[in-house]
């Protein structure tokens, strides 16, 4: 039978520090989306403008976001923060600071998206009623909004989830770098363990993502 170096997982605390590595990327994870869902909200909206300056300025901000690699806006806030700006912030929150200006531009975008594709009826006959515009925002299109954006906001959550596999780049000990000081400190009496070790740690990404995705596609066929 072929050595997986699984074994590894028992010795010690090593599979109780896999979790709480997991437990760190999902903390950063669901901080960072729960500070990203209202301030996308309020830049879809105010991306749905005629302004033109006001366009242009949310168009910029969106692409730069989606443009730049994680890591490098990560290398940004922690290292750059730090020479330029002279101020020390640990690694969680200058991750937890990347992710949600990560988070809030694809919010935005996804809201925008969603108050676009309101049929103009339906702010029409809002008028008709004599709703006000911030009524008809409040009690029409907004709610219909939110059946749209459940399932891309869950979504959202697993692709953080599995974007934070990046911050072990800047010291944050999560489920990645957790696993490279296990293969580390036994790669003289288990050379494979690296095989068993990473593959416990995708599994481990399955489980929390998993359900996630497959709620995401309940609720998207629910309210599709």
């Amino acid at each position: 039978m072929p050595d997986l170096g699984l074994d590894v997982l028992f010795k010690g605390k090593n599979m109780l520090r896999l979790l709480g590595g997991l437990w760190v990327a999902v903390k950063i994870s669901l901080i960072s989306v729960a500070i990203s869902i209202p301030l996308g909200i309020l830049l879809g909206i105010i991306m749905t403008s005629k302004n033109p300056i006001i366009k242009a300025v949310t168009r910029v901000y969106l692409e730069f976001i989606r443009i730049m690699p994680q890591l490098v806006l990560l290398f940004i806030v922690f290292f750059g923060s730090t020479s330029a700006l002279g101020i020390n912030i640990s690694g969680e929150l200058a991750s937890v600071i990347v992710f949600t200006v990560w988070g809030t531009a694809e919010m935005g975008d996804l809201v925008r998206g969603a108050l676009i594709s309101i049929p103009k009826h339906q702010y029409e006959s809002s008028a008709a009623l004599a709703l006000t515009p911030a009524k008809t925002y409040i009690y029409v299109i907004i709610p219909q909004t939110v059946r749209r954006l459940i399932p891309l906001s869950i979504n959202l959550i697993t692709r953080m989830i599995k974007t934070t596999s990046l911050i072990l780049m800047i010291g944050v000990v999560e489920v990645l770098k957790v696993a490279q000081q296990i293969i580390e400190a036994n790669r003289m009496s288990s050379p494979n363990a690296a095989f068993g070790v990473y593959l416990t740690v995708l599994l481990l990404y399955f489980i929390i993502c998993w359900p996630i995705s497959m709620l995401a596609k309940r609720l998207e066929k629910k309210w599709g």
